[in-house]
């Protein structure tokens, strides 16, 4: 996969694609809110975006808590090009942006379909399920050093 770019998004010039894909991904294929997937958080948030062959194909954002808590949401990427592993390349990516600002925990809130994609990649389970936009989550954390 040697024609995949993933990059933090220039924005706002990139950010029609982020929505285009979120729209896709949580909008159509799962059902969200639109109200709940726009939450108001992406302006003060930091972007990742996914290219294989110049096309946008996924996305996820990062949003800084505090200085020590960094939390990775909405990852998602077009359902014609999934599993190929794009998925856990932008998790690689968001951690290693996460790593450069110095930031110790990373949170995220997985939906439990796809929460061995994040354990692959030593998050670890905290707490109950429960249920987020009609979908069951599980709160998951990892530790950087």
């Amino acid at each position: 996969m040697s024609n995949l770019v993933i990059k933090i998004a220039d924005l706002p010039e990139e950010f029609p694609a982020i929505i285009a894909i979120r729209k896709s991904v949580f909008q159509e294929e799962q059902g969200v809110d639109p109200a709940l997937e726009f939450d108001g958080k992406d302006e003060t948030s930091q972007h990742l975006i996914a290219y294989l062959d110049d096309k946008a194909v996924g996305t996820t954002r990062i949003r800084y808590l505090d200085d020590k808590t960094a939390k990775i949401e909405r990852l998602a990427v077009l359902s014609t090009i999934r599993g190929q592993g794009i998925g856990k390349k932008i998790m690689e990516n968001a951690l290693q942006v996460i790593a450069s600002q110095n930031i110790r925990e990373v949170v995220i809130h997985a939906q439990t379909s796809v929460k061995v994609l994040y354990q692959k990649l030593d998050f670890v389970e905290e707490g109950e399920i429960f249920e987020e936009a009609g979908i069951t989550h599980v709160i998951m954390k990892k530790f950087l050093i």
